[in-house]
């Protein structure tokens, strides 16, 4: 199936409480019924809860049928269900709306917050939390903003018009300015443009940088001494996952409390206290549909949640 007949396919299982059902295709092997292959494609969730959600309804085939315990697991059938968790860390910091029209929801995103579910977050995420508080069950993020990374991020509520703003970031035609507290750059005058080329690292959550023809490219500006540490001015040209991060450890000034650059560091859970020093200040941009420029600025500040 196509990207785009996908996108149009009918989505048998409704939105629940702000969270959209999630879905898979099914692939080749052998299994005892759909029980046997979820408890081995999700070893963290036991048999029991499967059935539960069996009895409820809420794992269930293409055309919206019920799927039980013995259902026959079908090479390329796509199923859908809802994605639980038994338990979520409280994300004690709220999303701001800057804006919002017939087409866009521009927020400002806390730091810790992750933009939609992934991993041990579902409910407390941008995405769910926002769906809940304004009903709109259309909203799509744009591009990409790192959990840990506080600022502005944008969401798409309308499927018609969602292609032309999200060409603008693959076009690369935002302005996007970031602030970041790190060391002050020693050795290098600034403004300094990093470029480098980044692959994926180990753990694979982490980027790394290699030799070779460069992917990522980002101007550093020093904006004011804060202490012992700068406020600097981060331009990205590219937008490479981490790319920030990466390049400001590289230069021997990793951003102040991050845990995964230069080394990543064991996970203790989150500290509230600490929260990443980096903050998507603007994103500028020309509307593709209005002609007119936008401008959207955070109000957070470094230094703080």
């Amino acid at each position: 199936m196509g990207r785009q007949a996908e996108a149009n396919a009918v989505v048998p299982l409704a939105p629940r409480d702000g969270v959209a059902p999630s879905y898979l295709w099914l692939p080749d092997g052998r299994w005892d019924g759909m029980l046997a292959f979820l408890v081995e494609r999700f070893p963290d969730v036991d048999a029991e809860a499967w059935r539960a959600r069996m009895a409820r309804g809420d794992v269930v085939d293409g055309a919206g049928k019920p799927l039980g315990p013995g259902s026959p697991v079908r090479r390329g059938a796509r199923i859908w269900y809802y994605r639980e968790l038994a338990f979520e860390t409280p994300i004690p910091f709220e999303v701001e709306i800057l804006y919002r029209d017939e087409h866009l929801l521009v927020v400002d995103k806390p730091h810790f917050l992750p933009v939609i579910p992934s991993g041990r977050f579902l409910h407390q995420s941008a995405l769910v939390r926002l769906k809940k508080s304004t009903g709109l069950a259309h909203l799509t993020p744009i591009h990409r903003l790192d959990r840990e990374t506080a600022g502005v991020l944008i969401f798409s509520h309308n499927p018609a018009s969602r292609g032309v703003y999200q060409s603008l970031f693959q076009k690369r035609e935002i302005g996007k300015v970031y602030e970041a507290l790190a060391a002050p750059l020693a050795g290098v005058s600034l403004p300094h443009v990093r470029r480098s080329r980044m692959v994926e690292g180990t753990p694979f959550f982490r980027m790394r940088e290699v030799e070779g023809e460069p992917n990522s490219e980002t101007l550093i500006e020093a904006i004011e001494a804060r202490g012992e540490a700068v406020l600097y001015r981060l331009r990205p040209h590219t937008g490479r996952q981490h790319q920030l991060r990466v390049h400001m450890s590289a230069l021997g000034a990793p951003i102040i409390n991050d845990a995964f650059y230069p080394l990543a560091l064991p996970c203790k859970g989150d500290d509230f206290t600490r929260p990443l020093q980096l903050l998507a200040r603007s994103i500028g941009f020309t509307d593709p549909l209005t002609g007119q420029p936008r401008f959207f600025e955070s109000a957070r500040r470094l230094g703080g949640a």
